[in-house]
């Protein structure tokens, strides 16, 4: 199915909101018995870590590569790259092994979840953010 060029934005926006959400929801749920200021600066510590280097990065490229786009209609699917579809796959399959094979703590997966989600949350607003704000370029041309 083929969409609009900005859709795509949109799409990423749904995804990656979606996967941040619950990712969140994960995180704080694991967070009852561990409420202390070293996990919440530690959340904020991976929310940062993850936000310069991951996904700020990654909704920047993106955003950037869907606007060059010369044809209006694409794939739905061609909100992300392939190299973009792999890291998800991997991050996904590291974080079910992680949590169904008592990998990690459940401390870990409280301040990290937390962290990751709210971040991954983020991403999904800023594509967000871009899809309005290239909507209203496109509306006043």
């Amino acid at each position: 199915m083929n969409v609009k060029r900005n859709t795509l934005l949109l799409l990423a926006c749904l995804v990656w909101s979606i996967a941040g959400f619950n990712i969140l929801r994960i995180g704080f749920m694991e967070y009852k018995p561990y409420h202390s200021a070293i996990n919440y600066l530690l959340s904020v510590l991976v929310f940062v870590v993850f936000q310069i280097f991951v996904f700020g990065k990654l909704v920047k490229k993106h955003t950037e590569r869907i606007s060059n786009y010369t044809e209006e209609k694409h794939l739905f699917i061609k909100f992300f790259d392939k190299k973009s579809f792999v890291i998800m796959a991997f991050m996904m399959i590291l974080g079910i092994v992680l949590r169904s094979g008592g990998l990690a703590p459940k401390r870990f997966i409280a301040f990290f979840y937390a962290g990751l989600g709210a971040s991954l949350l983020l991403a999904g607003l800023k594509f967000g953010y871009n899809f309005i704000r290239a909507e209203f370029k496109r509306k006043r041309h």
